[in-house]
């Protein structure tokens, strides 16, 4: 089978060949660490994103590539782009008025958006994804071809949301004190994302991927009501978009789902990542949604690859597999992506022993 049956079999809860493998994202110092193991490439520019100059982020993105090709991973997973650029110090500001702060390892983070309040709800009007937005995903399909799944991550009614309200606790305010302002940015920001769904799937994606986590490690980050008042008639429609162009859609949360679980297998999501280790059991969910949605990830990037040695690497992997390959519905990565503290050689044994142990009969 190639990549791309691999992650579409699985998706739909069947058995593959083998447990496919995949990625939800790579840092840009990921990339250039495994460049340098890989391939000994030691000329990838060492930036962040907004601060590189066009060829160069043609050769981190043709790293990818490679990285992608040598592994043998089933998809590659490319990202909805902004056009985020350096707007001072820490700070980098997108096209469409949402400011973030950097991370110390480039990780952006919004801080201030461009609605306050009601009154700037005009701001938005005839807002649309701009083309320029799908230029990653159509540079890597141009690159790597259809033999492997293309997986499009973009930002769900959730993640648009509170980054145009300016943080994600103004937009959690809202829910309890500001109602009709919370409904019309989910408004606003389901019929954008729509868009990008619908944009993305006319230019190749396999896969859509909801962005936007909706938990933390105790729990969810609103409350089962909020979610089903706020979020889930919204989700709704997107699944439902999805799949009357045919594709699979996957729900990306960290934290611990348990509260909400249920409800996003009835919105209709075909996959559920990453199923984080430190909240949630990935032998559990996995008996949960038997023949209801498909897991994905589990393995630990928040310990394991960045401090655990290669044998304990493998070691998890073997475990994992034994308890959720068996039937099909399992596709394997990280807890999270490969974020620049994991180990390269780390990530190298974890790639390979899901192909050792995932073999199916």
């Amino acid at each position: 089978m190639t990549g791309r049956e691999r992650i579409l079999k699985a998706l739909a809860l069947g058995q593959p060949d083998q447990v496919p493998i995949f990625e939800l994202g790579f840092n840009e110092s990921s990339i250039v660490k495994l460049g340098k193991l890989l391939f000994g490439d030691v000329s990838l520019p060492e930036r962040d994103l907004p601060d590189l100059a066009p060829d160069e982020a043609v050769r981190l993105l043709d790293a990818l590539c490679a990285i992608v090709e040598t592994l043998d991973l089933d998809a590659v997973s490319t990202v909805f782009l902004t056009g985020k650029q350096r707007y001072k110090d820490d700070y980098v500001r997108d096209k469409y008025g949402i400011v973030y702060h950097l991370s110390p390892h480039g990780e952006p983070y919004p801080v201030d958006g461009p609605i306050h309040d009601a009154s700037d709800l005009g701001r938005l009007e005839g807002m649309e994804p701009d083309p320029l937005d799908f230029l990653m995903l159509q540079y890597v399909i141009g690159k790597i071809g259809r033999e492997r799944a293309h997986v499009f991550t973009v930002p769900g009614t959730f993640r648009w949301s509170w980054s145009l309200r300016g943080a994600m606790e103004h937009l959690l305010l809202d829910y309890a004190a500001n109602p009709d302002l919370a409904q019309a940015l989910a408004r606003v920001a389901t019929d954008f994302c729509n868009v990008a769904v619908e944009k993305a799937i006319d230019l190749g994606a396999d896969v859509v991927c909801l962005e936007g986590d909706l938990a933390h490690n105790p729990t969810t980050l609103m409350s089962p009501a909020h979610y089903r008042r706020f979020l889930k008639p919204y989700h709704q429609e997107t699944v439902a978009l999805a799949h009357a162009r045919g594709v699979p859609i996957i729900k990306h949360s960290d934290g611990n789902l348990w509260p909400i679980l249920d409800d996003l297998i009835e919105v209709g999501f075909d996959g559920i990542h990453p199923i984080q280790p430190q909240c949630m059991d990935i032998a559990e969910v996995k008996r949960h949604l038997a023949g209801r949605a498909c897991v994905l990830g589990n393995i630990d990037c928040m310990y394991l690859l960045p401090f655990g040695s290669e044998e304990e690497v493998v070691q998890s992997v073997e475990e994992t597999l034994a308890k959720v390959a068996a039937g099909g519905g399992y596709i394997a990565s990280s807890s999270n992506s490969i974020h620049p503290g994991c180990r390269p050689e780390n990530y190298v044994a974890m790639v390979s022993a899901v192909r050792k142990y995932g073999a199916y009969p």
